[in-house]
């Protein structure tokens, strides 16, 4: 091709692959996004989501915002006229310095999340709001932050976890409760399939049948919320069966002895009764988990349910009460953080511009704090999309309307949550700007470079806070940092020996040429350097002091428990306007065990309404043996704008706060299948 030339960047999406790209350029204009070859993850070829809404949607100047917008319309009509970014800044400027005058900052709430990893783009603009003195809605209160709070407790970090190169190490492989063929599908191609090829057995322990559990080597298929049940009966099985490490118990572990009864009495009957997963089963995998070395590998979907942190807190017992710890081929993998290579994150978010930074909210909480006047009189959404993601869907969407809320929406496209704010500014794609990209799964560094210039307008996250931070008349020099000055000390904060130009030329960088070992050296972040299963701070935060060998009860009759796990063609609410994506999705189903729907007379195809006390929305029945009697399986991300009802399955997501961290119950969610005739 004549004058091309080709540049690699990262996908930073909320993703474990973090991909390489190449992209394809002629003229200095983007041609294609594919890709890169010489990436260890993606081996050239983008999983199918990306490959289309990146060479799609996000490079489609009919669907980008390319100047700021002014609200002209009712709030949620989506009506706006274009101003330049000196009028939209001075407007937000003088609504935000009015209310830190009258010392009212904190009624200035702001929620971000992972429309973007990429350190700058996703972290950079908190500084601007811990100066400002807003309230956060923590981010992670909508996603994992039980789980988090959980491992913390218990080991005293959540983000050290595994390298996934020292699975050829491990004897066994325990996915529990994540769904690579969807959420990693790289990883899950090349680093699960090429361990399973070596002889590594692979046991995936999830309620839903998906694609890398019908390929594992064994599959225990248990009831929605009963893995704490299920986890004592692995224990119980290491314990009769002299599996259990007690020289690494009484040498790290605190309370192993206080939970001798709550094991002797969860034995593998006991939980298959209460997990649906067969005696024998439990007894092969807590086998095979307990010879190790063995890997357990935490979904996150797996805390998102009412006593989610409990069941991360008796998953963490039993990798105490198994050893597997501190050794090669052995540990546990939530998230691989930014500080295991390196980087400390106050860096990027300076939290001491933040002279008295009220308190953060949940987003369990959001839609009645924006209800009231008195808590909430300015809202800014980046990064994501709430009024599709958030629970309490139409509350929250009724509180947005709200015309003495002032709401500055910060985005690529047009979104659900867009439609309701007064300014809109338009911002740059990870194609479209620097940044670096830390996967949180491989311990590596990726650049994310700068390919094409964003449509019009539109600036990077950075450079809109930055000129925000002007205008408000802020004079920190935080506050007017340059990407390429922060990008550079961070990376110098890695072990890559490098400029970001020497990054770039190469796409992705391992930052350790050996695997490491989690926990080498066995100390541990909690208060006694021990593993504390019995736990003081869980105590003080009005929670047991020991895992419970705890199962949720059954549906309601007449209900299914509503599990909305991540689609094979978004990620989270990303794409959902791509218009490819949205034929590949489909109308909106729900997939029903076939004698679920013997019971309530309904067949393939046909068109229900799921409902609840929180509301409602249409779907189409598909039948699936993937799913258990009692369960519903409907993927979250639909934009709700462009579904069916005007809604999606946050539609039926109360503001149910799991046992730990106000975190996420999502998956706790019930509803009932009606008829549309009969809701009439």
């Amino acid at each position: 091709m004549a004058d091309a030339d080709f540049i690699k960047t990262t996908c930073p999406r909320d993703c474990y692959d973090a991909c390489g790209i190449v992209v394809s350029r002629k003229g200095g204009t983007i041609q294609k996004v594919l890709g890169d070859p010489e990436h260890a993850v993606t081996r050239g070829a983008l999983c199918g989501k990306c490959a289309i809404a990146y060479n799609g949607a996000w490079r489609a100047p009919e669907l980008r915002l390319s100047t700021p917008l002014r609200r002209v319309g009712a709030k949620g009509e989506g009506a706006f006229a274009p101003i330049s970014w000196d009028e939209a800044l001075a407007l937000i400027a003088e609504r935000f310095g009015a209310l830190a005058a009258a010392g009212a900052a904190r009624t200035i709430l702001h929620t971000h999340y992972t429309g973007t990893v990429g350190l700058v783009g996703g972290w950079y603009p908190i500084r601007f709001f811990n100066r400002l003195g807003a309230t956060e809605v923590d981010p992670d209160t909508v996603c994992n932050k039980a789980g988090h709070v959980a491992l913390e407790m218990t080991f005293g970090n959540s983000l050290e976890g595994f390298d996934p190169r020292t699975a050829r190490e491990a004897r066994t492989i325990v996915v529990w409760g994540a769904n690579p063929s969807f959420s990693a599908p790289h990883q899950n191609k090349g680093w699960l399939k090429a361990a399973q090829a070596a002889g590594t057995r692979i046991i995936a322990v999830d309620p839903i049948a998906h694609d890398t559990a019908r390929a594992a080597d064994l599959h225990l298929q248990l009831l929605p919320g009963s893995d704490a049940a299920l986890a004592f009966a692995f224990i119980h099985v290491l314990k009769r069966e002299g599996l259990a490490d007690e020289a690494f118990l009484a040498a790290h572990v605190l309370g192993a002895e206080e939970l001798a009864r709550a094991i002797a009495a969860m034995t593998p009957e006991r939980a298959a009764a209460l997990s649906g997963v067969p005696a024998a089963l439990i007894e092969e995998a807590a086998r095979a988990y307990g010879a190790g070395p063995s890997l357990l590998w935490l979904g996150q979907g797996v805390q998102r349910q009412p006593f989610g942190g409990n069941a991360f807190r008796a998953l963490a017992a039993l990798v105490a009460f198994s050893g597997n710890l501190g050794k090669p081929g052995a540990g546990f993998l939530y998230m691989n953080g930014p500080g295991g290579r390196g980087i400390d994150m106050a860096t990027l978010t300076c939290p001491e511009l933040a002279a008295d930074a009220p308190p953060a909210i949940s987003h369990m909480d959001l839609a009645a704090t924006l209800e009231d006047a008195e808590r909430a009189r300015a809202f800014v959404n980046w990064n994501n999309n709430p009024a599709a993601s958030s629970p309490e869907q139409a509350r929250l969407r009724r509180a947005l309307k709200r015309e003495d809320l002032f709401h500055v929406g910060v985005e690529l496209f047009h979104t659900d949550t867009t439609a309701y704010a007064d300014i809109v500014l338009p911002a740059a794609s990870f194609l479209e700007c620097d940044d670096l990209v830390l996967s949180y799964f491989d311990l590596t560094v990726s650049a994310q470079v700068k390919a094409g210039d964003p449509p019009g307008a539109a600036l990077p996250n950075a450079e809109i806070f930055r000129r925000l931070a002007a205008a408000m008349g802020f004079t920190e020099p935080e506050l007017f940092e340059s990407d390429a000055a922060l990008i550079a000390r961070l990376l110098a904060q890695t072990p890559f020996r490098g400029t970001f130009a020497d990054l770039a030329v190469i796409g992705t960088a391992t930052v350790f040429p050996e695997p490491k070992v989690q926990f080498e050296g066995l100390a541990f972040g909690t208060s006694s350097g021990r593993i504390e299963l019995a736990s003081a701070q869980a105590e003080a935060l009005g929670l047991p002091r020991l895992p419970l060998a705890h199962a949720d009860a059954p549906p309601g009759d007449g209900q299914v428990r509503i599990l909305s796990p991540a689609s094979q063609w978004q990620m989270n609410s990303s794409y959902g306007n791509d218009p490819m994506i949205r034929r590949r999705l489909g109308p909106p189903t729900v997939a029903l065990h076939p004698d679920d729907a013997v019971r309530q007379g309904l067949a393939e195809g046909d068109a229900v309404l799921l409902a609840n006390d929180e509301g409602r929305v249409p779907v189409t029945v598909t039948l699936s043996d993937r799913t258990l009697p009692g369960v519903g399986l409907m993927h979250k991300g639909r934009w709700p704008g462009l579904s069916p009802g005007d809604a999606n399955v946050n539609a039926l997501v109360p503001g149910r706060k799991s046992d730990i961290a106000e975190s996420t119950a999502v998956h706790g969610t019930e509803a009932r299948l009606v008829r549309p005739e009969a809701a009439q």
